[in-house]
């Protein structure tokens, strides 16, 4: 079965609505860049607010390490996310399993990018814009993704309703991990759209098992 992650919560509401509809994971972004950052004091009450059982990630872009650990003495996390430049060494001191996100374009090797993190517990795969470091609502070619890599693949980049089965057929991730996609607005969610996202995925889940 697919996991389920939902990024960008800057909302209560929100985070509540995503976990009661079945997430696995939900995502709090501490990039002061994106509209969807949020500051430690929501992050603290957003991360105490969501139920067992759901993890709460916490995504950094070329943060420093006190400023991760700034972070991590104030808002529970569970898994960390690092969408930078950042060196295997960095993303696996902070004692917190860590995903790797890696912007996928044409030249990008991806078994080698594995290797090099083996430390991970998967790497994220996003679109590859320049002058961005994820969140841009665009997919990319999901034939560029081999299917021998030896740690698991979270898929995401503009992922939706429409197109996450075509998605997971292709992929078959470990998970999917979705923001714009089941968005009102940028950092506003919209119940309906996770609701209708998880229960698409779910289903597909139950067809190829």
């Amino acid at each position: 079965m697919t996991r389920i992650k939902i990024c960008g919560i800057t909302r209560m509401e929100d985070a509540l609505a995503a976990a009661h509809s079945g997430a696995d994971a939900l995502g709090l972004v501490f990039y002061d860049k994106s509209p969807r950052y949020v500051t430690l004091k929501q992050a603290a009450q957003l991360a105490a607010a969501i139920p067992p059982f759901v993890t709460r990630v916490g995504l950094f872009v070329n943060a420093s390490a006190e400023s991760v650990q700034g972070v991590l003495q104030q808002v529970p996390l569970d898994t960390l996310q690092f969408h930078g430049e950042e060196e295997p060494a960095f993303c696996a001191q902070f004692d917190r399993p860590y995903l790797k996100a890696v912007r996928v374009k044409c030249g990008v090797d991806l078994v080698q990018c594995a290797a090099r993190y083996k430390d991970a517990q998967g790497l994220l795969l996003d679109a590859f814009i320049e002058g961005t470091h994820g969140g841009t609502g665009v997919s990319f070619d999901w034939t560029l993704i081999p299917h021998n890599l030896p740690i698991p693949v979270v898929l995401s980049g503009g992922l939706h309703l429409k197109n996450v089965t075509e998605a997971i057929k292709q992929v078959r991730p470990w998970a999917v991990d979705v923001s714009s996609g089941v968005e009102a607005e940028k950092g506003i969610k919209d119940v309906a759209k996770i609701a209708a996202f998880i229960n698409e995925v779910k289903k597909i889940g139950l067809q190829l098992s």
